[in-house]
């Protein structure tokens, strides 16, 4: 069979396509997991967010595709569904799959979207599977994950337990499977490999939980390094381990590191999300160890900074520092302490505007960001479909905001028991635009050549909807985020 696999053109505020084009490792994953007589290729529209429909236009002539699959997050689903309309349009007999997050927490969404099969959670045996029983006319029903149309009804097949990494079902993504290319993190090739699935903890904001439950499953190191060899073959430079939490078991973490040194791997340029208990506990060691692996960026989940918020993201017992086997208190200024003490950048991941939230408290992480915090990821706790924390914002009647293309993190779409949903984003945008600024020597000293070619235009985008009256402080800052807002819109409605 002829299989295209489609990820959506739609970005994230803080990851722009001027500076951050990040491959879908799902979809190389699902290539390299079905039956080798198919051909697969694999699109992700970020690399042609500005030509969408051409694009996609080109590729189904050109591959003549028979199945169309779709990876779609919840801000991306009005998008899918124009694709989804767009391929029916070309091809009318084509089968549509749609996989990722939203579909798998959100199934009943897309009965009406032109959708022939739902994978839900976890894909790679489920779609090999779905495959073999579209060739042989038969079988959907034994396919655990898998929702279908029969006739005028569908069917929701019981769930498919998680995949136990270590028995080396899931084999390696096939990168040779992509049809576009550019994917780029400041200028330099990046590619995204996992080391292990799932996490044990409960945040109420987190959909991973949702998808597959309270639970960690790790690959073998060798199949590891046999990922990162072949992302370095296929030109990356810059690898970014996208584990839901993988300083879960820090030991194993910090063996993954030695065995990167052993390989001779450690020259390639690390991104990784970590926790910051697990930073500040083992930091003297890890830190170093993590240092001479190769890693550069440490996507580090503080959250928030006030315990009342902690506990409203149920997100406490990752950030909590132990000392002789007691807590005392929160961790994250001395996990930031050992990974700057070690050559190594934080990216803060915090989240502000929770019911609680006052000007104050929303400023009081602003400003924890501003002195502590390399590169902020701030943003707004977001409704996702299922997770504990949407249940709370309905019954507390504090969601203003229903357009789930806005789900995207940084527009506020509930809030506060004090502040309008627009003050709380208002309060984040004024003051992150300045903190990524702060950055820019940072990034000119490691890849002189892509800020001094392209940083223009990543200023340009992290001030858009400035002027030069707003500079010269003849238009109000509330001016000048009307104005922002207004763009945001329209790159939405132009994706």
């Amino acid at each position: 069979m002829n299989v295209l696999l489609l990820s959506m053109p739609d970005s994230f505020e803080h990851m722009p396509p001027v500076a951050i084009r990040m491959p879908n490792g799902a979809l190389t994953s699902l290539a390299g997991n079905v039956d080798p007589h198919h051909r697969v290729a694999v699109a992700d529209l970020i690399l042609v967010h500005r030509q969408v429909r051409e694009t996609v236009t080109r590729l189904v002539r050109e591959l003549d595709p028979e199945v169309v699959g779709l990876s779609i997050m919840t801000f991306q689903r009005r998008t899918a569904g124009r694709i989804i309309d767009l391929v029916r349009a070309l091809r009318p007999g084509v089968k549509i799959v749609v996989g990722g997050y939203d579909p798998s927490l959100a199934p009943e969404a897309y009965e009406n979207m032109g959708v022939d099969y739902l994978v839900r959670s976890e894909g790679e045996v489920a779609f090999r599977e779905l495959l073999r029983a579209l060739e042989q006319g038969s079988g959907f029903e034994k396919i655990g994950g898998l929702s279908y149309r029969d006739g005028e009804r569908w069917v929701h097949n019981p769930a498919r337990a998680p995949h136990r990494l270590e028995d080396s079902e899931i084999r390696l993504p096939k990168r040779d499977a992509r049809v576009l290319d550019g994917y780029t993190l400041l200028g330099r090739q990046v590619d995204v490999i996992e080391t292990s699935r799932g996490c044990t903890f409960d945040c109420s904001f987190c959909s991973i939980i949702e998808m597959r439950g309270r639970n960690f499953h790790t690959y073998s190191f060798d199949r590891v390094l046999a990922d990162i060899r072949d992302a370095y073959g296929h030109g990356a430079r810059t690898i970014f381990l996208v584990d839901d939490n993988i300083t879960l078991n820090v030991k194993r973490f910090e063996a993954l590191c030695e065995a990167i040194i052993a390989a001779g791997l450690n020259k390639i340029d690390y991104f990784v999300q970590a926790m910051t208990s697990a930073i500040a506990n083992h930091g003297e060691t890890l830190a170093p160890l993590m240092r001479r692996a190769g890693f550069r960026y440490v996507f580090l989940g503080i959250e928030n900074i006030l315990e009342n918020d902690l506990e409203f993201l149920n997100a406490s017992a990752k950030n909590t520092e132990r000392t002789n086997g007691q807590n005392t208190g929160n961790a994250t200024l001395k996990a930031i302490d050992y990974i700057r003490r070690n050559q190594m950048f934080v990216v803060g991941g915090l989240i502000v505007g929770s019911p609680g939230d006052t000007r104050e408290s929303i400023e009081a992480n602003l400003e924890f960001a501003r002195r502590y915090v390399d590169w902020p990821y701030i943003q707004h706790p977001t409704p996702y479909p299922r997770t504990p924390m949407t249940k709370e914002f309905r019954d507390q009647g504090l969601i203003m905001n229903e357009r789930l293309e806005e789900y995207d993190g940084t527009t506020a779409v509930v809030r506060t028991e004090h502040l309008p949903a627009e003050e709380v984003e208002f309060l984040r945008w004024k003051a992150e635009r300045w903190m990524k600024v702060h950055h820019v020597p940072a990034a000119l000293k490691h890849d002189p050549g892509f800020v001094l070619l392209r940083g223009w235009k990543m200023l340009l985008h992290t001030f858009r909807g400035s002027s030069v009256r707003s500079m010269l402080g003849l238009e109000s800052e509330k001016k000048v985020f009307e104005r922002y807002r207004e763009i945001r819109r329209a790159e939405r409605e132009y994706v």
